[in-house]
């Protein structure tokens, strides 16, 4: 079974600790190696990048080590890939021209 570990209580995505394909299924644990839930992976997600831990609706903030990194430009499913094509930066919002350069395939 393959992991994924979600940082902090209040966050609402998880990071891949190794690659993780369709159909994969993961462990999400805390730094602490406890369990918070195991999931089926609907689609494939790279090494380091962030998953949905449940469904999260377009205009939501995103957490990720408790604090808000970004809010969701369209409906996330849970499971779906967390990343630029999906999430808006509080920090730096992206020209649209960056976003679809980086939207996965």
């Amino acid at each position: 079974m393959k992991k994924a570990i979600r940082m902090d209580a209040r966050d609402n995505i998880a990071t891949a600790l190794q690659a993780i394909s369709a159909a994969d299924k993961v462990t999400v644990v805390t730094d602490a190696q406890e369990i918070v839930r195991r999931m089926v992976m609907p689609a494939g997600i790279a090494f380091g990048h962030k998953f949905a831990l449940g469904d999260i609706k377009k205009g939501a903030h995103i957490f990720k080590y408790g604090e808000i990194i970004g809010i969701a430009i369209k409906d996330i499913r849970e499971g779906e890939h967390v990343h630029i094509h999906n999430i808006d930066s509080l920090r730096l919002p992206l020209p649209e021209a960056v976003r679809e350069r980086g939207t996965p395939k």
